[in-house]
């Protein structure tokens, strides 16, 4: 199943699924008992969702905007250096311990919707991701038993003012700018998708490939991050994991490549799809 959420025509923000290029509704229905597509998640009430969509309103993607897949999760967690291409790109070692940094929901928007090159930098990098979306709570979660708290998975583009990211050795000032991250189309659950590990990743810069992978070279993999990150913290339904780029950002290559006004940016992931949006420079 496909599931999105968006804004209406006339700014009501709603969730459904996605069928055949077309939205079918379900949050008109549920909205009063679920707000939003993580208090769904949240309530274990999909199938309510999916029956709901069955008889609501059906939308055409043109007339709604697409908002990041989950727009309102307790916690994005973002995982660094975890493909061994991007690791040996930046002339480091594999890390003991994954490399985690946060964002915020705010700098995150959904497929279609300009990502924002911020005033303060021209070094707006691009960083191609899997996320995985938890779907229920655990903590200290066991490898074994890790991809039973996956809720789905979707397309992510951690796009980064990476002077900014280097001012420190914090990567946070880097990754959290206003809009200037991406997520979506749409969120496909497990059932879509049972095995993310045999899925491929390509990220494409005005069409021309500038990054390109299997998710199986992940340096630790989502059992292995599902089950570190629940010592730290409680995971929980709508939690996003975005779990790493691999080699090909634009920071590392000579000369430098970064996202231009007028850019359009792809990530697409093998059984979930395109995320596609363009590149716009902050209003001054």
């Amino acid at each position: 199943m496909r599931l999105s959420s968006y804004l209406t025509a006339d700014g009501t923000a709603s969730y459904g699924t996605v069928q055949d290029g077309k939205l079918h509704d379900a949050g008109k229905t549920l909205r009063s008992t679920f707000p939003d597509l993580r208090a769904a998640l949240t309530a274990g009430a999909l199938d309510q969702v999916k029956a709901a969509a069955e008889a609501g309103d059906v939308l055409d993607m043109a007339d709604v905007t697409l908002l990041s897949p989950v727009p309102n999760p307790d916690k994005i967690i973002c995982i660094g250096l975890n493909y061994m291409t991007h690791i040996t790109e930046t002339g480091r070692d594999k890390p003991a311990k994954p490399s985690i940094f946060t964002r915020y929901p705010s700098s995150v928007v959904g497929h279609d919707v300009p990502m924002i090159r911020p005033t303060a930098s021209d070094w707006f990098d691009f960083e191609g991701e899997l996320a995985v979306i938890i779907g229920k709570a655990g903590r200290h979660i066991s490898e074994a038993d890790a991809m039973a708290y996956v809720g789905g998975y979707s397309c992510f583009n951690d796009g980064s003012i990476r002077d900014y990211q280097r001012h420190t050795s914090q990567f946070w000032a880097g990754k959290n700018f206003v809009d200037s991250g991406s997520m979506g189309p749409w969120l496909v659950t497990t059932d879509g998708m049972t095995d993310p590990a045999a899925q491929s990743m390509e990220t494409r810069l005005n069409g021309e490939v500038v990054q390109s992978t299997p998710i199986s070279d992940l340096a630790f993999n989502i059992p292995e991050l599902i089950a570190y990150l629940s010592i730290v913290t409680e995971l929980l339904p709508g939690d996003i994991i975005a779990t790493g780029t691999p080699s090909g950002v634009g920071l590392f290559r000579e000369p430098k490549l970064f996202m231009q006004h007028g850019d359009r940016i792809e990530v697409e992931i093998s059984g979930i799809g395109t995320l596609s949006n363009p590149i716009q420079d902050e209003a001054r």
